[in-house]
Order: C-alpha cells, then structure tokens, then sequence
C-alpha cells in the first residue's frame, strides 16, 4: 500500500545540493489501472498501481537494464524525467522533492510517504508547502504522461 501526499512548493530549498539525489525517467504502458516502467538511477521497476488519489495499492518488480530499455520504447505519451532529492522534515518523514525536466521543466512536486491514512491526515506541512494537490489528478505523473502539448 501507496499512502502520498502531493504538494506544490513555493521554492527550493537554498541547500538543495547537499541532500541526496536521484535521476528518475518513467514511462507508462497504461493509465487505468496504472502500469509503469521507471529508471531510477541504475535501478529499473515495473510497477502496478490501484486506483486511489492519497492511498492505493502499488507493486514494483525488478527489471534488468535491457527490459527498461525495451518496454519505455511501448510506453504511451509523454515519459517523465525528473531529479527527486530526499529532504528530512524534522519530523520523522522524508520529503521527496521531485525537479521536473524535458517536457514539465518548471513542475516542482513535493511529496510525502506514510505509514497510515490517520498519519497522512494528521500531517502538519513545512510552510514552504503552498497546495495540497494529492486529490488532484492533474499532478499525478500518470496524468501528465497523457498531457498534450
């Protein structure tokens, strides 16, 4: 089980290069249910998710580098790139801030895992966290794969 939090951020943080980073690339076979294929710096998943906005079932399986590379070729629309850097919030939780590129250059995405529906409920946001956006379908990466340009 998925349990996110999506919120748009009023900037980046000054100290961004000190966090650790990752270069994602992500493609999607299908929209509904949700079928992915994801780079995530040398690793490669294919991931199953449910239908749901905040909390949804997700499955990620391994694939080797050539698998990737074959199956991104079959993805659907747009394929998303993005840098994630993971930010500790004080509180316990990691905040993975996601720095769009290509085609969403100057999308910034902030996003929050939880152990329970109460926990992300309860969650009290960093105050440069502007909009709660996890009930809009317009920020799900799936979503925008299908955006036209």
């Amino acid at each position: 089980m998925e349990i996110e939090r999506k919120y748009l951020v009023s900037g980046i943080p000054d100290n961004i290069d000190s966090y650790p980073c990752r270069f994602i690339e992500q493609g999607y076979l299908n929209t509904a249910p949700v079928v992915r294929v994801r780079r995530d710096n040398d690793n490669y998943y294919l991931t199953y998710k449910g239908d749901g906005m905040m909390a949804r079932e997700e499955y990620n399986l391994p694939l080797n580098k050539e698998a990737y590379e074959h199956l991104i070729k079959k993805a659907d629309g747009n394929i998303i790139t993005k840098k994630r850097y993971e930010i500790p919030d004080g509180n316990g939780y990691t905040i993975e801030l996601d720095i769009f590129e290509g085609l969403f250059a100057g999308t910034i995405l902030a996003e929050v895992e939880f152990p329970t529906i109460e926990a992300a409920n309860s969650y009290t946001a960093p105050s440069w966290f502007i909009d709660d956006v996890t009930n809009d379908p317009a920020y799900h990466n799936s979503n925008m794969s299908r955006k036209v340009f």
